[in-house]
């Protein structure tokens, strides 16, 4: 599953106990944070026991199921690379010793699984004392080992945490935000919304979920910043219309404006690699990154965004980011990317432009530190300098925003960075070859 992916979601087993499988024949359906995929049995015989429901969150290296054949029994399991330790656990692993509690967990904007919700009504755990427990899950989510962990403790924990639930309440009908938010920061309220006649209500799917906490979380990480440049890429749109047709008839690919994006900013991020960093999450030291990794923001049918990401973009010559870049579009849009491939971004390319926007502020994907908007390319009248003197001409031009995580990039920094990345623009050699 990618060695930064910690969990998955149970989306749906398409074998029931006791069915025949085959080698390589589809066994369940997984979800991790924006990728849905198809995991395939490596072994022949019987489905003999599902250890996992479906919309179970299930930790990497966790038994999920168990193949016996006629010559051995053997275990399916998440990921291809295996936890040090294996145990077969069943999800009602725990024994209830408190009256189960009717939990209502609509007023919470964490994700939690119906496992550790039926845990938390099962040891009469509250909203507020779940939202209490540090979760070691993805974007700190709780899993089971963490609620199972925190059991011993509880009545500690409890009465130490229990003043600090009351002082956060003091606007009535208010739902607290706390995604991403440090132990020692004020509580953001949101406001109670009414809903008048003829208001339709529509309920987030899962991946919206998910962008919504992510953002959330990254305002509340990040103080956000954003400075802008205008391009003149004449001479990019000039070469591209020269060779797109011969490139893709030799190399069977279209040539889109995204790999020319990838390729200056892959070379600006080497002349300022500070750009290519992360902050711990102490918040007191900068990760220096080796590998320069390139997501690519890339519309869903669902209106949603995924961020399939170019590994060592830097290594790459135009025609291999080309088909890098072709093949994880055509792959996200029809969902079938894996979940290493939107994981491990330094940096992030999105293109506004392709909604006819002339330029955007975004949002910084935690834990990078910024993240670049291209607008829609423009023709405009400009004064071009010659040494017979100034004329004006038509020229390309496009607008280029940078958001940055002022903790580590100020402004000396972001703004260098970003009129490099419009320098390689607009010096594109209109001589190259394809």
């Amino acid at each position: 599953m990618g060695e930064s992916v910690a969990e998955a979601t149970i989306i749906k087993w398409t074998k029931n106990e006791g069915d025949s499988i085959k080698i390589d024949e589809t066994v369940l359906e997984i979800a991790t944070d924006k990728v849905d995929s198809e995991i395939p049995s490596p072994f022949e015989g019987k489905l003999i026991k599902k250890l996992f429901n479906e919309n179970d969150v299930v930790q990497v290296g966790a038994v999920i199921a168990i193949i016996s054949s006629d010559a051995t029994a053997s275990v399916a399991e998440t990921p291809k690379t295996v936890a040090p330790t294996q145990q077969t656990t069943t999800p009602t692993a725990t024994t209830p010793v408190a009256t189960a509690e009717n939990v209502d967990f609509s007023g919470s904007d964490k994700f939690y699984s119906p496992l550790v919700k039926s845990i938390a009504k099962e040891e009469g755990i509250s909203l507020s004392e779940l939202e209490s427990i540090k979760g070691t899950g993805q974007e700190g989510r709780v899993t089971k080992a963490d609620i199972l962990a925190y059991l011993p403790s509880r009545n500690k924990q409890s009465t130490s945490t229990a003043p600090v639930a009351e002082k956060a309440a003091p606007v009535a009908n208010a739902t607290k935000s706390t995604v991403g938010v440090p132990d020692n920061t004020v509580l953001v309220q949101r406001p109670a919304v009414s809903v008048g006649a003829g208001d339709e209500i529509i309920e987030m799917d899962r991946m919206r979920k998910i962008i919504a906490d992510n953002m959330v979380m990254s305002k509340h990480v990040s103080p956000h910043v954003t400075s802008f440049v205008e391009a003149d890429v004449t001479n990019m749109v000039m070469w591209r219309d020269r060779v797109k047709k011969d490139f893709e008839k030799r190399e069977g690919e279209k040539i889109t404006f995204t790999p020319l994006f990838i390729e200056c900013v892959a070379k600006a991020i080497k002349d300022f690699p500070l750009i290519n960093v992360s902050v711990d999450q102490t918040g007191t030291k900068i990760i220096k990154r080796k590998n320069i990794n390139i997501g690519m923001a890339a519309a869903l049918p669902t209106g949603n965004l995924i961020v399939p990401v170019i590994k060592n973009a830097d290594e790459k010559n135009l025609v291999g980011i080309t088909k890098n870049v072709n093949d994880l579009a055509t792959r996200a849009r029809a969902n079938k990317l894996a979940p290493d491939e939107i994981q491990g971004g330094t940096f992030t390319l999105t293109n506004v432009g392709g909604f006819g926007n002339v330029m955007g502020t975004p949002i910084i994907l935690q834990p990078q530190v910024a993240i670049l908007a291209v607008g829609t390319i423009k023709k405009k009248p400009a004064v071009i300098e010659t040494p017979q003197g100034d004329v004006i001409a038509i020229r390309h031009f496009m607008f280029l925003s940078l958001s940055y995580d002022h903790r580590v990039v100020d402004g000396s920094l972001g703004g260098s960075f970003l009129r490099k990345v419009a320098d390689y623009m607009e010096q594109w050699d209109t001589t190259r070859v394809s």
